[in-house]
């Protein structure tokens, strides 16, 4: 079996790059999917594609529904949901990805530092497992798929 995951979050550290990298070294047989990780490309894509909008609302609603398109479409595809919470900034869209996976029944593994971890008190009640490095969550995929550890 050949799993997807679906790796949702901040996008201003190269986390999903430890990942990936990590589970490519142990050999695993995982597909990632991620949303458009270019901060502009990402704001701007609806009023690009679709014209523009005077209104800041309807700018980012449009992008908001094409970008939706992408994001539920690869969660509804993936076995596993990695979400990350990084320091810099509110995730908000990731808190939401977290819910559609919950929704969804999938799998979910959350990563964040102590620092959020009243505030994220509901995501990490649905995650199945609360992560804080890229390692551990490599070390989960390493145990589920090959029922190894370390």
């Amino acid at each position: 079996m050949n799993w997807q995951v679906y790796l949702s979050g901040e996008i201003h550290t190269n986390w999903r790059d430890e990942i990936e990298d990590g589970t490519k070294a142990a050999g695993l047989p995982v597909a990632f999917s991620a949303p458009v990780t270019n901060h502009e490309a990402s704001d701007d894509c609806g009023v690009t594609i679709l014209g523009a909008e005077q209104n800041k609302f309807w700018h980012d609603n449009k992008g908001a529904n094409v970008n939706a398109i992408r994001t539920r479409t690869l969660i509804e595809k993936a076995d596993v949901v990695v979400v990350r919470f990084g320091e810099k900034y509110k995730q908000w869209n990731a808190a939401f990805d977290a819910g559609y996976a919950s929704a969804l029944g999938k799998a979910i593994i959350v990563m964040h530092g102590p620092d959020h971890q009243h505030a994220l008190k509901e995501v990490d009640a649905a995650a199945l497992a609360v992560t804080e490095t890229p390692a551990q969550v490599v070390d989960i995929l390493r145990y589920v798929i090959d029922g190894e550890l370390g």
